[in-house]
């Protein structure tokens, strides 16, 4: 289904600065507990939706945010091309315009590159109801701020995204799983050296003494790594790496305080009790864990990386980590530059922006 509501929705955005009056951007809900609570009236934008271009031979699609990604997974499968980031869905109405909003990547994320690496432009409605494109359909070096990237993980708060620009990948050719039997502390190690070599990764994780590595490319590359890491390959699970996406494997499925921490991926194991799952060969850790919260991102800093909670933020104001105060200044300015009634998710990811 194809529908252009950029004139209605930049009515809506006017009439919300003409009252003062805060806006939730909403695609398909499928990411609402992600940030501190929402603020103001809801502002659908699930009903903008359809494909604006695609072309195959120049892997670049571009849609409106409404889009749900199974419709654009589906496009892209007959294909044999993908979103090489992997966005997770969590849930079947999850779109386009929400993937970027939160910049959210999936397993493959730490060898093919982040939500934001294939973002090529994007447009949107700022605080003024006005519609601006940014960006464009190549991928080029420009000077200056790149605004598209910038809504990427924006969370919303520095416009309503209408429709983006990005760069699709092919699929390859297989994808095996390998599983053995390891520590925490082994498996960390176990990815540091794996990282190094000419293997064709695509994603490493380590649960319950257990390590996960997916190899994808073509059948001879992927069974000579099989020999090189001294293991059987387990046959295809694409099921197991969709569950890791979409927190739907069962060590995600626990109403519990839910910690995400980005780390260098070579860390050795975080003084921190709990349960844990290593993603991202390393740099990616999710915690259970009822150590206070200051402490969980002072271990986190101390290595060179941050924490946030990720889930059942109830008890806990901040939910991303702190930023410098120069950094939240310049947040900030921006949001004042993009957004100047403050109408735009205010306070999603930060107090004040």
């Amino acid at each position: 289904m194809n529908q252009d509501l950029i004139p209605t929705l930049c009515d809506q955005v006017r009439q919300a600065c003409a009252e003062s009056k805060p806006v939730c951007i909403q695609g398909g809900n499928s990411k609402s507990f992600f940030g501190r609570a929402s603020q103001g009236d809801v502002l659908r934008v699930s009903g903008h939706q359809g494909v604006i271009s695609y072309e195959p031979s120049e892997l670049v699609l571009r849609a409106r945010a409404g889009t749900r990604l199974t419709e654009i997974e589906q496009l892209l499968d007959e294909q044999q091309q993908m979103l090489a980031f992997e966005p997770p869905h969590f849930g079947a109405n999850s779109t386009l315009g929400g993937a970027i909003a939160t910049g959210l990547s999936g397993p493959r994320r730490p060898f093919s590159g982040a939500a934001r690496d294939f973002v090529l432009g994007t447009g949107i409605i700022n605080g003024k109801g006005e519609a601006l494109g940014f960006g464009g359909q190549v991928m080029k070096n420009v000077a200056g701020y790149d605004l598209s990237r910038f809504m990427c993980g924006a969370l919303g708060t520095l416009g309503l995204i209408t429709d983006v620009s990005v760069k699709v990948l092919p699929k390859p050719e297989v994808d095996y799983t390998l599983k053995q039997v390891c520590s925490q502390r082994e498996a960390i190690a176990r990815f540091t050296q794996w990282h190094r070599k000419p293997l064709p990764l695509s994603a490493a994780c380590w649960h319950d003494e257990h390590l996960y590595v997916r190899l994808s490319g073509s059948e001879a590359a992927s069974r000579q790594a099989q020999h090189q890491l001294g293991d059987n390959i387990l046959e295809p699970l694409p099921e197991f790496w969709t569950s890791l996406r979409d927190h739907q494997h069962a060590f995600f499925k626990r109403d519990l305080p839910l910690w995400r921490l980005s780390v260098p991926p070579a860390s050795p194991p975080l003084a921190l009790q709990g349960d844990w799952l290593i993603d991202w060969g390393g740099a990616q850790r999710w915690l259970y864990s009822d150590e206070p919260a200051d402490r969980i991102r002072r271990l986190a800093s101390d290595v060179g990386g941050h924490a946030m909670l990720f889930r059942h933020n109830d008890d806990v104001d901040e939910v991303f980590h702190p930023l410098p105060d120069g950094l939240l200044a310049l947040h900030r300015r921006l949001k004042a530059a993009l957004d100047p009634h403050a109408i735009f998710n205010p306070g999603r990811m930060y107090k004040g922006v």
